[in-house]
């Protein structure tokens, strides 16, 4: 059996498993910790093949997100000085780690929220957040509004566009980060004149 057809079969498998949402739970609290894979390429598929549950998929991805941002959170809080090194090394430099801690002492909330939201590695905010001794009620607040724009952004995609949407999604991906992002930019800079 070639390797395509049993990556078919266990994927149907999964799309039809009653352990589905909690799959897509623990996928999800996975790549925001360990594997900085980006989810999309699971969820559109399954969203399309499941669309009866298509915002409870969106809410699930969002909550194991959620949880990673604790996890991620809680290595930076108390084992930073342990194991930040290697963390850094892996997922990014020691340059770019401190110019997002230094801009999380400065702009937290606002760093959070638009590091969230864009399909990059989301691990180093989370560790600046646990280092820096951020807010832990604003640092939820901020992961929970980003990935919730996130997962549910792909869910009104898929819903509208159905069988089309993962299309739109690649042939967009990078506009739509970019205009997500200046739009965060804009709500921080009208929060700050108000």
């Amino acid at each position: 059996m070639k390797v395509m057809e049993k990556i078919k079969q266990k994927t149907s498998r999964f799309v039809a498993s009653k352990h589905m949402l909690s799959g897509i739970t623990v996928a999800s609290f996975l790549e925001s910790t360990i594997v900085p894979l980006p989810l999309e390429a699971v969820l559109v598929p399954l969203m399309q093949a499941r669309r009866e549950k298509l915002w409870l998929i969106a809410a699930m991805a969002t909550l194991g997100c959620v949880i990673g941002a604790l996890f991620g959170y809680a290595i930076g809080y108390y084992l930073f000085d342990v194991i930040g090194d290697a963390v850094i090394n892996t997922f990014s430099s020691p340059e770019q780690f401190a110019k997002i801690k230094q801009k999380m002492d400065a702009q937290g909330f606002w760093l959070v929220l638009s590091l969230g939201v864009v399909p990059i590695p989301f691990q180093i905010a989370m560790l600046a957040a646990g280092a820096t001794k951020y807010s832990l009620v604003l640092f939820i607040i901020a992961t929970t509004i980003a990935r919730s724009i996130r997962y549910f952004g792909i869910a009104l995609i898929v819903y509208y566009a159905g069988d089309q949407a993962e299309r739109i999604i690649r042939e967009n991906k990078t506009k739509t980060a970019v205009i997500v992002t200046l739009l965060v930019f804009l709500a921080w800079l009208l929060s700050a004149l108000l």
